[in-house]
């Protein structure tokens, strides 16, 4: 799962107007590929299913299965992707967060009182 900057081929037009385009054409590989990598294999798991929900799926060994599409609707697929992905992971955040701060005050409610 890693983000290829280019992948439609954007030209200068088009990545002037996308600020977003723009940034993370501008970032490493290396970068990309590490923030790719912490994303949880659940998160993985609950947007690939979102994408098969959105595209359909048909199993492969019973069906010859070909989408096609056009690039602004592929382009509203990889941003419902994409949103999904930072949605579910400051979720599984809170999630943790909220796990940890209740193992913490589980911890203070059972320490002595001081007098």
């Amino acid at each position: 799962m890693v983000f290829n900057p280019d992948f439609n081929g954007s030209n200068a037009q088009q990545t002037a107007a996308n600020p977003l385009l723009k940034y993370l054409q501008h970032q490493s590989p290396e970068v990309l590929a590490r923030v790719a990598k912490s994303v949880s294999p659940e998160i993985k798991e609950i947007i690939s299913h979102n994408v098969q929900g959105l595209v359909g799926v048909l199993p492969s060994d019973n069906f010859n299965v070909q989408i096609t599409t056009d690039r602004e609707n592929l382009a509203g697929l990889l941003a419902s992707a994409m949103m999904t992905g930072y949605f579910l992971r400051q979720m599984e955040q809170r999630m943790h967060l909220e796990e940890n701060l209740a193992s913490t005050s589980s911890i203070a409610t059972n320490s002595p009182t001081e007098k």
